[in-house]
């Protein structure tokens, strides 16, 4: 039996676990991340996977590690990350950890955590989306994570809606999908009125007549956003993950009601939309699914 180690690091807090082949997991633990400017938070990256061999007390297959950023192309280290984490750009975790470890985007390890273990296991072409603060994405075709050029694919909260909106996304495109249901935006497209989505979704559920207005308004542009997804790559489901996928029902049905106005679907065949089925242990899971593809 192989055993592989799965790390997700955030801002916050760093996640690790042990899975086998299976995708049983033997041992999850999480401890702060600590970030701070001198990189000393790379340290504890090195305490998560020492406490995890440390229980295990066997050999590891190799080890996966989940970031924000886009990775080199060998899949190494993380190469592009500006402001955040200092010193985890260009660090070659392999040579740090003494093991062979392989870095994924975070929202790429999601997806992976689905497509070998979770909702989307079997399926051979899935894109998920990833919704809370922003949005992310990624890209499964024909059984294999699509990374793109620059290891940038699946970005796609940054896909346009609304080129007459000047509000730009972190990367610089107009009327993006992240700006239309990012929590980060909501103060602001709610004119001050809400602090959360969260907040949103409950005064919507009250019947409050701006909220609806607002949250459909939110639901409309993602459907389009999922059909125009569908229309590019004509996946069998898109996966939905994220803090803003709680809402459950209040997403879900209204969502499925604006596809049927939008989605082409020649012989009736629609794309089959479905909640993640793992959640804040995602990305070490995805990053430990990623090592056994190797």
């Amino acid at each position: 039996m192989s055993y592989v180690i799965g790390i997700d690091l955030g801002g916050t807090n760093i996640k690790g676990l042990i899975i086998n082949q299976k995708g049983e997991v033997l041992k999850q633990h999480y401890i702060p991340t600590k970030d701070t400017d001198d990189g000393s938070w790379r340290e504890n990256v090195k305490e998560m996977v020492e406490y995890l061999k440390n229980y295990l007390q066997q050999p590891v297959s190799g080890i996966g590690l989940s970031a924000p950023g886009l990775p080199n192309e060998q899949n190494q280290c993380i190469a592009y990350l500006p402001n955040r984490l200092k010193g985890l750009e260009n660090f070659m975790w392999g040579e740090y950890l003494g093991d062979a470890t392989y870095v994924l985007n975070d929202a790429h390890a999601a997806l992976m955590a689905e497509a070998k273990f979770g909702v989307a296991k079997d399926r051979r072409n899935v894109v998920l989306l990833t919704l809370g603060t922003g949005v992310g994405g990624g890209i499964l075709i024909n059984g294999h994570l699509y990374q793109g050029l620059s290891q940038m694919a699946g970005h796609l909260g940054h896909i346009s809606l609304n080129t007459y909106e000047e509000t730009q996304s972190i990367v610089g495109m107009v009327g993006s999908l992240e700006y239309a249901i990012g929590n980060y935006s909501i103060e602001k497209r709610s004119h001050g009125k809400y602090s959360s989505t969260w907040e949103l979704v409950e005064a919507f559920r009250k019947g409050d007549y701006f909220a609806t207005y607002l949250w459909l308004s939110s639901v409309r542009k993602l459907a389009i956003a999922i059909s125009s997804i569908a229309n590019l790559l004509s996946p069998e489901m898109v996966v939905l993950a994220g803090g803003i996928t709680l809402a459950e029902n209040s997403l879900f049905e209204p969502l499925s009601s604006f596809m049927e106005l939008y989605e082409w679907r020649p012989g009736d065949k629609k794309t089959e939309i479905v909640q993640a089925y793992f959640g804040d242990m995602a990305g070490a899971i995805g990053a430990a699914s990623y090592v056994l593809t190797k």
